[in-house]
């Protein structure tokens, strides 16, 4: 069995821990089931940056920005919920923005099927398994993961946990966030997608019309 990840995992730079996120396995148990998801897409954020949450200021609801790494925080977003983790330094943290369902010996086939159930398509039939998480929200009804129930909460190992499964992305790109408004720091790389899931992820990078060092950078494994 994996083992979780440590809350210290998460107390590092915001942009380094996106990128790190890359390739783990959320889990959450729902009933007898863990239901899960590999990590291919995240979005840093930083106090100081215009497109973030925190720098808006604290506020009761966004106490979970504010603490130390390893801290969850989730909002509503477009009618869903969407979950983060907190990172180094007041007002800094992670985005999950989109993953892709995993299936092992503990969160098996069955898991994924209630993970369908969780989550069909808009004519209430079974959404295909590569775009069960494709976007943030998608993700979090995929996985049973709601604002009352998790925001400003520690990861629970018996609950809710990261692993490390051995998964490391080859090249990771690197590009601009999505949805945040002109003025806003839009232009700033933040956003980290695994290069071999770029195509399930909210909108892929290498798509028709986008331009490696114009709109993208890759960054390969180490670097």
């Amino acid at each position: 069995m994996h083992s979780a990840l440590p809350d210290s995992f998460f107390h590092r730079d915001a942009q380094v821990l996106a990128r790190d996120l890359l390739g783990k396995v959320i889990r959450h148990k729902v009933g007898e089931l863990w239901l899960a998801a590999r990590i291919i897409e995240t979005e840093a954020y930083y106090l100081a940056d215009k497109g973030s949450h925190a720098s808006l200021g604290y506020t009761e609801k966004r106490k979970a920005l504010f603490l130390e790494g390893g801290h969850i925080y989730m909002y509503y977003a477009r009618g869903g919920d969407s979950l983060n983790f907190s990172a180094e330094g007041p007002g800094n943290a992670v985005l999950i923005k989109s993953a892709f369902p995993w299936v092992d010996a503990l969160s098996d086939e069955n898991a994924l099927a209630q993970m369908q159930l969780n989550n069909p398509d808009a004519s209430g039939a079974v959404r295909a398994p590569e775009r069960l998480c494709a976007g943030q929200t998608l993700l979090c009804k995929a996985l049973g993961l709601k604002v009352p129930m998790w925001d400003a909460k520690r990861f629970d190992p018996q609950r809710i946990r990261v692993e490390d499964v051995g998964q490391t992305p080859e090249r990771v790109i690197q590009t601009t966030r999505l949805g945040i408004p002109v003025g806003r720091d839009e232009h700033l790389l933040y956003r980290f997608v695994d290069a071999e899931y770029a195509r399930f992820c909210t909108r892929n990078p290498l798509r028709r019309g986008q331009v490696e060092g114009r709109d993208y950078l890759f960054l390969e494994q180490g670097s």
